[in-house]
């Protein structure tokens, strides 16, 4: 254990810090290792008891606040406050977009400690975070996928609860909210979006997750709508060109054109047979009645 863990504890227990404080001191403490997933996965959970979300967001801003030595305090609170944004409950983002300038001004946060710019990846880590507060589609998405994904990694990684377990109490939870088994809106679209059996894997345990969840499956509903409209739009285009192309070559000036192609091409000669030498016009009835025979006396 580190001396810097050890003040952490003794202050710990000086200053009486609960137990959602306690735990948000360790995750952005000086110590040189970042906080752990499953140690931030704890505090995104205690977000949503309006108390301990008061004392979370009460920690992590006082660290954002830190400089000098304590570059870690305001590196480790960075990362900890993107997870909180992305999984924990949805007043941390709209606290974060309240007290955005707080995050912004780490843009510029400068720090060199052993000749090296321990400031870099605060910096970078707060214009992530400022972009992804300003992109509320973006926000959406990402906090549906993070909870998807930390729904899976808890199925495949069961703790002191066995994943049956919870698989059971999650249906137990959705199924007394709903009133029936896979009768809402979210279940129909989880269907046609997650096969089985990650639809299973996929069922939301909370209210806020749910509506997360409805949210992504719209978008993704949209997306496929306009997909599709862009495809009918092409078909459309290309009907309209085929059309065109039809009514040209059945138009009666294109017939004229055709007909006078031929007679300069010399296909109608008819005219031409009827004229003698000179050019003169033939007597049909001359040529008709010389070359006939006759019938008189019979």
């Amino acid at each position: 254990m580190s001396i810097s863990t050890k003040h952490g504890k003794v202050k710990n227990v000086a200053y009486n810090f609960s137990d959602a404080q306690v735990k948000v001191r360790e995750a952005t403490s000086n110590d040189p290792w970042g906080p752990s997933t499953a140690l931030m996965s704890e505090i995104a959970d205690l977000t949503h008891n309006p108390v301990a979300f008061t004392e979370i967001m009460s920690i992590v801003w006082k660290r954002l606040n830190d400089s000098g030595n304590n570059w870690r305090h305001v590196y480790k609170s960075l990362v900890l406050l993107d997870s909180l944004i992305k999984c924990g409950h949805e007043k941390v983002a709209q606290q974060c977009r309240e007290n955005v300038f707080t995050i912004e001004k780490l843009k510029d946060f400068r720090h060199v400690e052993d000749s090296r710019d321990q400031g870099l990846n605060i910096r970078d880590k707060a214009h992530q975070i400022t972009s992804l507060l300003l992109d509320d589609e973006r926000l959406i998405n990402e906090r549906t996928l993070f909870i998807l994904t930390r729904n899976k990694f808890k199925q495949n990684n069961p703790g002191p609860v066995g994943a049956e377990s919870r698989r059971s109490n999650r249906h137990h939870i959705s199924d007394s909210a709903l009133g029936k088994k896979h009768s809402g809106p979210i279940d129909k679209l989880l269907i046609l979006t997650f096969p089985d059996p990650e639809y299973e894997e996929a069922r939301p345990s909370t209210a806020t997750e749910e509506e997360m969840q409805l949210q992504i499956a719209l978008a993704l509903s949209r997306k496929e709508c306009e997909k599709a409209k862009e495809m009918k739009k092409s078909n459309d285009a290309r009907l309209q060109m085929a059309l065109e192309e039809s009514q040209k070559l059945l138009s009666p000036t294109n017939s004229m054109t055709t007909s006078t192609t031929n007679s300069t091409n010399g296909t109608r000669k008819t005219p031409e047979n009827f004229l003698g030498e000179n050019k003169n016009l033939v007597n049909l009835d001359n040529s008709l009645g010389s070359n006939a025979p006759s019938t008189a006396g019979k």
